[in-house]
């Protein structure tokens, strides 16, 4: 019994929303959270792909969690957020409807994920968090995107970096 105690680990998660779900993402794989700002479409790109973001310099390319799950697209709206995300050593930005808490859950408290959960498979999927009355799909960040598409948001992010890095050479030469 104390062998049991002590292999739980508390975990720390960003809570957020994608329609009527609840899903979070352990807090040291997310750098920040951001209101909607302006995406730059590319053309070319996965139609889950909404562009890419010019954040303090970097450029970050842009998911839709809806669209990736298949999900009906919905309006951006107030309570919209950008998850800013980091997938394999890259940064990413994961749009969701709504972020709505960060919280703490033990290990003892996740259930391994059913084949399918709120039409997601569990190839996404890290657990289930069971907290009093709700549960908590836990997204595996590093299974949301396959090989192939990690590899395309870096060709799409490394194309914007030279259309960005130019972009500010002709603003320091107008200034």
């Amino acid at each position: 019994m104390d062998e049991e105690k002590r292999d739980v680990v508390e975990l720390q998660l960003v809570v957020f929303k994608i329609g009527s779900e609840e899903y979070g993402v352990e807090i040291s794989e997310v750098q920040e959270i951001n209101r909607m700002i302006e995406i730059t479409k590319i053309p070319r790109a996965p139609e889950f792909v909404e562009g890419v973001i010019n954040l303090r310099g970097k450029v970050i390319p842009v998911i839709d969690l809806r669209k990736r799950f298949g999900m009906q697209k919905k309006e951006y709206d107030k309570n919209s957020r950008i998850i800013v995300v980091e997938i394999d050593g890259k940064l990413v930005g994961m749009i969701v409807d709504a972020v709505t808490e960060v919280l703490r859950i033990t290990s003892d408290n996740i259930e391994p994920p059913p084949p399918i959960i709120a039409g997601i498979g569990s190839e996404y999927l890290k657990g289930v968090g069971k907290l009093d009355n709700r549960m908590l799909i836990l997204l595996d960040l590093s299974k949301v995107l396959t090989d192939v598409e990690k590899e395309h948001l870096l060709e799409l992010q490394e194309r914007k970096d030279l259309g960005a890095e130019e972009e500010k050479q002709e603003a320091e030469v107008t200034t």
